[in-house]
């Protein structure tokens, strides 16, 4: 076992999407991240069950989590530590997800989530509304049907492309050749 082996890249179906944001005129902004599955699984298979753990504080009013992983090199833990912010469906449980998956990026699972090219997508018109200021999606935005497409190479991210649910491709980046 070595801790580096937390730091690979998650493979694609390890990574979901989401809408972070929409233009009135029906430009989305997606946003990759990983759940906290990912990270309790990637501390499985790296350091073994029970190998790894994780507390919770509360400190000036924020929720931060630490994450140790015992090294059996130097026979000491490891800790690494994090603040989370919530979420707007479940306040606390998305603070204290939140923190953990902070914790977990400094341990170095997924940060290279952070090197994912800007995703800019052009909704249909039957994808988003506009209310006032404010454009939001419908459900005919299938965002977790889409399929997702990554090729790596030892630099990063070759190419990260998307279709749809209806086999529409609706993104396709290439990185510029160097």
């Amino acid at each position: 076992m070595s801790l580096e082996q937390l730091s690979e890249p998650l493979s694609i179906d390890q990574v979901d999407f989401r809408i972070q944001s929409i233009s009135k005129s029906g430009w989305a902004t997606i946003l990759a991240y990983k759940d906290a599955r990912v990270d309790m699984d990637r501390l499985d298979a790296v350091c073994g069950r029970g190998f790894w753990q994780r507390k919770h504080d509360l400190i000036d009013g924020q929720l931060f989590c630490s994450v140790g992983v015992y090294n059996r090199e130097i026979a000491q833990w490891v800790w690494v530590q994090d603040v989370g912010t919530e979420s707007q469906t479940e306040a606390e449980k998305g603070r204290a997800s939140d923190a953990f998956k902070r914790a977990c990026f400094n341990l170095g699972i997924g940060r290279e989530l952070y090197a994912y090219p800007l995703i800019l997508v052009q909704l249909n018109e039957n994808e988003f509304t506009v209310d006032g200021n404010r454009a939001k999606q419908t459900w005919n935005l299938r965002l977790r049907d889409w399929q997702w497409h990554m090729e790596r190479d030892e630099i990063g991210i070759v190419r990260l492309a998307a279709r749809d649910n209806h086999g529409k491709v609706r993104f396709d980046h290439k990185r510029a050749k160097s």
